[in-house]
């Protein structure tokens, strides 16, 4: 019988379509806290599931993409 559970444990599996929060901070190389907070934010796409929030795995790219396409702030 195959263990589904090794399988799911792999954030950087390329297959998972859905996330944690903190497989997606661990993603982006941030803190869980960090993440909570832009997902809670709405900066970071996420969905529910249930009771659980989940952040699809495409969601990752596509905040990279729009914090690289930001225009600097003004210091």
């Amino acid at each position: 019988m195959a263990d589904f559970r090794a399988a799911a444990a792999d954030p950087d599996d390329p297959d998972l379509v859905l996330l944690t929060v903190e497989e997606a901070a661990r993603r982006l190389r941030i803190g869980r806290t960090t993440c909570f907070r832009l997902v809670l934010a709405g900066e970071i796409e996420s969905v529910t599931v249930g009771r659980l929030r989940r952040v699809p795995a495409d969601a990752v790219p596509a905040y990279v993409t729009k914090l690289r396409h930001r225009p600097a702030d003004a210091a």
